[in-house]
This record gives C-alpha cells, sequence and structure tokens, in this order.
C-alpha cells in the first residue's frame, strides 16, 4: 500500500468515525433540554441498532454488487448530512416532537450512517496489499476521530447545544465529498450472494458448539447494560461537572491503549477469563457509576469511563477472535456478521429500552419539574433570539445571559434530582449476573465447527 493510498484511507476512517462521536454519546445532554423523556432517549438510542439490523441486505444485495463501494460511501453520507441538517432545523423549531425527531429524521439518518460501517472496511481491505496486516494501523484512525470529536465538542462549547448536530453533518457533508476521491473499489463480480449469507444464518451451525451458544447469549445479554453507558453516563459526567466530551474520550483513549496490551493478556488468560473479565469490568463500572454520582465523586466517576477499555477490548475483541477460532473459512464472515447482529443490533435495541425504563422508573416528579422549567427557558432564550433577528442589542444579551444561567442552574437541580443509585445498581447487578451464568456453564472447546 502506497503512501498516497494509506492517507486516503486513514482520512476517511478518521472523519467515519468522528462523525458518530460528534453526537453519539452527547445527545441526550442537549435532547434532554428540548423535551425528550426516558422514553424518548430509548427510541434515540434503538433506532441505531434497527437500522443495524435492516442495513445489512442493502450493503449485500446490492451496494456490493452493482456500485463502486466508494461511491455508495459518498452518496450516503451526503444524504445523511442532508438528514442530518433537516434534524438540525426541526429540533430548533417550536415545540419539536421527539417522535419525529427519532423516528423520522435520526432513523433515517442511521439507516444511511449504518451501512458506511462496513463501506469503509471494505474500501480500506480492498485497497490493501496485506490487510491483515494494514488494516489495524489505518482501523486505529477511526478511534483516534472518535477521541477528536469528544474533545472538539469541548473546546468548542458544542456538549449541551445543538451544535454537536452541524458538527456532525459538516462532518457527513465532508466525508461524502471526499469519498468521490478515494481509490475506486468496484463491485464483486463472481459468485451468487444469499440472503441467508447475508444475515449470517449459514452460521448457526456454531449453535450446535454448547461453549459457542453460550458464548453468544452471553454476549447478547451483557449488551444489554452496555446500552445503560452510552445513554446514561454523558449526563453524569455533566452533573458531577467535569467536561462532558473530553472525559467520554477516555474511555476510547484507554480502548488503544488496552488494544496494544491485550495480547500480552490473551496469551496468559485464555478466551474464558479474557471475557469473564471484560464482563467483571462492566460491573464494577456501574458500581462505581452508582455510588459516585449521588455524592459526585469526580475520581469515580473517571475510573469508570476508563475502564471502558477494558469493557470493549477484553469481551467484543476476544469475541472476535474465538469466533473467528471457532468457524471454519467458509462460514467465517458470516459468524462475524451474525455476533454483530446480535449483539450490537438486537442486543443494544432491548438494551436501550431497558435503559429508557430504568431511567423513567428513577426519575422523580421533582426531576420532572426542573426540566420542564429548563424546556421553558431555553424557549425564553430562542424567542429572544428569533425577535433580534441576528442584531442581539445590550439589553437583549443580558437577558440572555440571565436566562441561560438560570437555565443552567436548572439543568443541575434536574441531574441532582436523578436517583442515581437505583439507576446504575441494576445494570451492574444483571451484568454481575450474566458473568457469574458465564463463568460457571462456559467451557472452551478448541475444535472449530465447520472448517
Amino acid at each position: 500500500m502506497n503512501l498516497s493510498i494509506r492517507l486516503q484511507l486513514s482520512v476517511m476512517m478518521f472523519l467515519q468515525f468522528f462523525i458518530w462521536g460528534s453526537w453519539y454519546v452527547t445527545a441526550p445532554n442537549y435532547l434532554g433540554t428540548i423535551g425528550f423523556q426516558a422514553g424518548d432517549t430509548a427510541n434515540t438510542y434503538s433506532v441505531g441498532p434497527i437500522a443495524g439490523m435492516i442495513t445489512p441486505l442493502f450493503v449485500g444485495l446490492v451496494a456490493d454488487r452493482f456500485f463502486s463501494a466508494q461511491r455508495v460511501l459518498g452518496v450516503l453520507h451526503l444524504l445523511g448530512a442532508l438528514i442530518m441538517f433537516g434534524a438540525i432545523g426541526f429540533m430548533q423549531g417550536e415545540s419539536p416532537s421527539p417522535s419525529v425527531l427519532n423516528w423520522g429524521f435520526f432513523f433515517g439518518y442511521m439507516l444511511t450512517y449504518f451501512p458506511t460501517l462496513a463501506l469503509t472496511n471494505t474500501i480500506a481491505m480492498k485497497n490493501m496489499s496485506n490487510p491483515e496486516k494494514e488494516f489495524p494501523g489505518i482501523r486505529v484512525l477511526g478511534t483516534i476521530g472518535w477521541i477528536a470529536a469528544g474533545f472538539a465538542l469541548t473546546f468548542g462549547g458544542y456538549e449541551t447545544n445543538v451544535g454537536m448536530f452541524y458538527m456532525t453533518a459538516v462532518a457527513a457533508l465532508l466525508l461524502g465529498l471526499f469519498s468521490f476521491f478515494l481509490p475506486d473499489t468496484p463491485p464483486v463480480k463472481d459468485g451468487n450472494i444469499t440472503v441467508s449469507q447475508i444475515f449470517g444464518l449459514d452460521a448457526l451451525a456454531l449453535f450446535k458448539d454448547r461453549s459457542y451458544l453460550v458464548f453468544i447469549i452471553s454476549s447478547m445479554l451483557i449488551c444489554i447494560p452496555l446500552a445503560f453507558y452510552y445513554q446514561i453516563a454523558s449526563r453524569v459526567v455533566e452533573h458531577v461537572g467535569l467536561p462532558i466530551g473530553t472525559t467520554m474520550s477516555y474511555g476510547q483513549i484507554s480502548e488503544i491503549f488496552f488494544m496494544v496490551v491485550m495480547p500480552f493478556f490473551f496469551a496468559r488468560l485464555g478466551v474464558k477469563w479474557m471475557l469473564a473479565i471484560g464482563m467483571l469490568a462492566w460491573v464494577v463500572r456501574y458500581g462505581l457509576f452508582a455510588i459516585g454520582a449521588p455524592d459526585e465523586l469526580r475520581w469515580m466517576i473517571i475510573i469508570g469511563i476508563v475502564l471502558h477499555g477494558i469493557c470493549y477490548d477484553f469481551f467484543f475483541v476476544t469475541g472476535q477472535i474465538y469466533t473467528d477460532q471457532k468457524a471454519g473459512k467458509p462460514i467465517r464472515a458470516q459468524a462475524q456478521g451474525l455476533l454483530v447482529m446480535l449483539t450490537l443490533g438486537l442486543g443494544m435495541m432491548i438494551g436501550a429500552q431497558a435503559a429508557g425504563y430504568v431511567e423513567a422508573r428513577y426519575t422523580p416528579q421533582a426531576a420532572k419539574d426542573f426540566n420542564a422549567q429548563v424546556v421553558t427557558k431555553g424557549e425564553e432564550i430562542k424567542a429572544i433570539t428569533d425577535q433580534a433577528g441576528g442584531n442581539l442589542s445590550d439589553d437583549d444579551q443580558k437577558k440572555i445571559d440571565e436566562l441561560t444561567k438560570a437555565k443552567n442552574k436548572l439543568r443541575q437541580n434536574e441531574l441532582a434530582a436523578f436517583e442515581w443509585k437505583s439507576m446504575w445498581g441494576i445494570p451492574a447487578i444483571f451484568a454481575g449476573v450474566v458473568m457469574l451464568i458465564f463463568v460457571f456453564i462456559f467451557n472452551e472447546k478448541k475444535k472449530p465447527i465447520n472448517e
């Protein structure tokens, strides 16, 4: 792979995850101020997994067969940018409907975004001379892109306002245009592909192996508490007064570190205990949140976020390696696709709804009352801004500053009223039960299936 192609692929991967990191973690910190309740946030985080279960059909039957991958990537990101700009206009309107935003704009956007995750991998690997050695160096740029987005949110002042969605839309527009200048990656011409292959149904043969069945069920179940992290953790960070974007990025920074040291641990611990430690990290993380959030203990929150590296690498990456070991060559790609669909698809969708239910259950009326006042203050600020038409007087600016200060105070009161201990204790217990069941039932076997 020459330097020019390496740079092109690096920029592509950086922007691909910069886009996702620009809004996915901090969205509730803004959406909660325009009227989103727990159930609405649950739907915000359900549309992605649903899109993730639908879009393989598009990628496998259409994109991979008839069009150059880089052109499909460009069109999807440009369409996604258009949808996100539409969402921005809608959410800044008067009393925006959460249902329309979720099932109209966000679902539509995720239908354009999720296929690009597979497409960027396809473009990268097909333009490498040795994908096994070269791909990790390109893929790490994606994690760096997510980290950069977090820092941009903090230093740009977009952590709790609509600016995060502008960042997303602009980055999608840039990648959409840039994609047309990527190396040509023509469609696959040889062989036929079936729906069962796309959805990994041939890989169901792996379920005959008891240990793999235990692994796949445990993986899906552990994704239920994982959803709590993406859905609620950024508000804990806001509650304790830490910079949201940069603090949440510590998780991805630790992910890079543990990816580097992972081979050392893998050789000594083996699959079972790597997976078990990954699950245990979830229990410890949520336990820290449950104890640290009510008393605003920042160090506990930071440690809980840094544990993301162990949670992700020790469990998900080990799981991918284990799946690769168990599946024979003919079904290896299908097995990986099925693993993603059952975990980041079905598991995360169930988790998003569960997190929404738990959040609603442990959000007292006082917090809801404070939230209503936050929304009202936001509408008052917007009314002054709209009336001034971009020409704010000193008096207008003074009113906005006072309203903003009052709004921020009400927001802190709202977050302080949450029953954090119960909100995080439930996923901690759930993750602990899954871990114990896995440890006692899982018994690693070496022989691959369907070799």
